[in-house]
């Protein structure tokens, strides 16, 4: 576990929407059958003394933390104000908050992701499905019944592949140590290479699969930040140069960050790289 385990208490800041309450409800689920503490507090300005799914909702991330000793957030806020909601979890002085929040301006999660890192709170995401720890924890929206405790840390930028790579190791015999969705917009707080030093230093996790998608390097900065063994696969072999996919951090540049170039510059650097999600759980094996 390498953000949290079962005793750590969540929040969850906007609590009252659709989707919160959603969340909370099979966060609170999963966290009963592992025997966890789960979403102990909610948090939607204007609403406090109200209750969802039997959760106490308060109107401030510090009117919530006197009464629960929760660590962490799992962001629900809607993008024109999740920047603002980062930043006052971290002041709050939260561990950690997971937004799944998309669509926030690039400034303001500029702003969010830098302000959290000097109060000592790392963000997970923007725009991502949050992470999951089979057996212990789950932050965020990943279909639980998909994962299973193992030793394999996975890593993505993308969520539904996520799911798709985790269901071919489940089914494979594989099971997961930590799942974390980095998110897939050009600014975000936990990158690769931050997470795979929270798995080097993991006595659970033995091996990481690595899921990029075109544009940017950070897949390449994350493989030369660890000796951990890693099998990666890359999203978008087809997506055309000089277009804006997806997600918002997808963009293709001077073959810089296409999909091709980047699997031939991971296997310079020694990397196993699938050529469909389904070859990944062989390719692991081979490794472990």
């Amino acid at each position: 576990m390498i953000y949290g385990d079962r005793n750590t208490a969540v929040i969850v800041q906007g609590a009252t929407g659709k989707q919160g309450s959603f969340h909370i409800k099979l966060m609170n689920e999963y966290a009963r059958e592992v025997g966890g503490r789960g979403v102990v507090a909610g948090v939607t300005p204007g609403k406090g003394g109200q209750e969802v799914c039997g959760v106490p909702v308060y109107n401030t991330v510090k009117e919530a933390l006197a009464e629960h000793d929760a660590t962490a957030s799992v962001l629900f806020v809607p993008a024109g104000a999740a920047g603002d909601s980062i930043m006052e979890a971290a002041h709050a002085g939260l561990d950690l908050v997971v937004a799944i929040t998309e669509h926030i301006p690039v400034h303001d999660a500029m702003k969010a992701v830098a302000y959290a890192g000097l109060s000592g709170c790392s963000v997970i995401g923007p725009n991502c499905p949050g992470l999951l720890s089979p057996g212990e924890l789950k932050l965020g929206i990943m279909p639980s019944h998909l994962y299973t405790r193992g030793h394999v840390g996975v890593i993505s930028r993308s969520g539904t592949l996520t799911y798709e790579v985790v269901d071919e190791l489940t089914k494979g015999g594989i099971g997961q140590s930590t799942v974390v969705g980095i998110g897939g917009d050009p600014v975000i707080g936990q990158t690769f290479a931050d997470v795979l030093a929270r798995f080097e230093d993991d006595p659970q996790t033995k091996a990481v699969v690595l899921i990029g998608e075109v544009g940017g390097n950070l897949e390449e900065e994350g493989v030369r930040s660890t000796d951990l063994p890693i099998v990666s696969y890359i999203a978008g072999v087809t997506a055309p140069p000089n277009k804006r996919m997806g997600h918002a951090g997808a963009i293709i540049e001077g073959g810089e960050g296409d999909a091709r170039s980047k699997i031939e510059r991971l296997k310079k650097m020694g990397v196993a790289v699938a050529s469909r999600p389904s070859e990944i759980p062989g390719m692991i094996r081979g490794l472990l």
